[in-house]
């Protein structure tokens, strides 16, 4: 492993404004990036939705979920703007069958949410790896950009080469401290700045280390400390809708990096407005949501600030 000669930086509302992506007064759709998210199982029908909707509610301009078949016509009834479309599946979860839709879906898309509520099934672990793989080949024509989440993130138990294989590639980590230590991160020395500094450059990722001041470590072993949040948002659903904020802003134009950073940032910021009206206990994830565009209005982004 090289020196770790690297920098730690505290995430404020500055870097936040400055991190922002402009909007284009001309642009459409299509300028404003098009995510896929592929979650869900029986019993986890909230975390996919969860995820589109903090990809909707944060700028992108088209987003896609991959949900099992025998929870579309659930997922079609909650999404209002994000667009859900049924695919195969075995035993509940997401089966290798659906990788051939799931191919022509990606290749219109610019960044790729896996893992919320996808479960621990066999099948849906092998979709994992083959995803992960095919998105970092040179010659594919679809390397996108990973944000890898929940069960995304448990299907590298035992396999942390299909992480290795993306070295190179955009691959944004999202896991608490114990997916993180599933994995192979280590924390028993107290020092979480070093363990995920360790574990971005050892395996070329950037790494979202959620918790109490959320780290945001990257493949050259710096790292940025958030400052924003409280303990609502140690909510089951909270880290879906993350998940969909970072994705939104990456295919936005965000460097991968900022995308991380600032969408740590603005779920926790978003989180802090929803616990000051509705307390810690009584506020959900779904607040979360509705507290976001406070937080965009916050950092300069009640018109959008033009490019140019």
């Amino acid at each position: 492993m090289k020196a770790l000669t690297s920098r730690v930086q505290t995430v404020h509302e500055t870097y936040a404004r400055e991190a922002l992506p402009r909007r284009k007064e001309d642009g459409h759709k299509g300028t404003f990036g098009k995510v896929l998210v592929i979650g869900g199982a029986v019993g986890y029908s909230g975390a996919p939705y969860l995820a589109a909707s903090g990809a909707v509610h944060s700028g992108c301009g088209l987003v896609f979920l991959g949900v099992p078949e025998s929870l579309w016509a659930v997922e079609a009834m909650k999404c209002i703007s994000a667009m859900p479309f049924p695919l195969a599946e075995k035993e509940g979860g997401l089966s290798c069958k659906a990788l051939p839709d799931l191919r022509e879906k990606l290749a219109e898309c610019d960044v790729l949410a896996l893992g919320p509520g996808l479960g621990h099934g066999e099948a849906a672990v092998r979709l994992v790896h083959t995803l992960l793989d095919e998105t970092s080949k040179p010659m594919e024509d679809l390397k996108v950009p990973v944000v890898l989440d929940a069960d995304g993130i448990n299907a590298l138990d035992g396999h942390i080469d299909s992480l290795d294989g993306r070295r190179g590639r955009v691959t944004i980590l999202t896991p608490h401290d114990g997916e993180f230590l599933r994995i192979g991160g280590e924390l028993s020395h107290g020092d979480r700045v070093r363990a995920a500094r360790e574990f971005a450059i050892r395996h070329g990722c950037i790494l979202v280390l959620k918790g109490h001041r959320t780290l945001t470590a990257t493949p050259e072993g710096n790292v940025l400390v958030n400052t924003t949040g409280n303990s609502g948002l140690a909510k089951g659903g909270s880290g879906d809708v993350l998940t969909g904020l970072i994705a939104s802003l990456l295919a936005q134009g965000t460097t991968a990096v900022q995308a991380a950073a600032l969408g740590v940032w603005l779920h926790g910021r978003a989180g802090d407005l929803a616990a000051s009206r509705l307390t810690a206990y009584a506020m959900t994830p779904k607040d979360v949501i509705s507290a976001l565009p406070e937080a965009l209005i916050e950092i300069g982004g009640a018109c959008g600030a033009q490019m140019g």
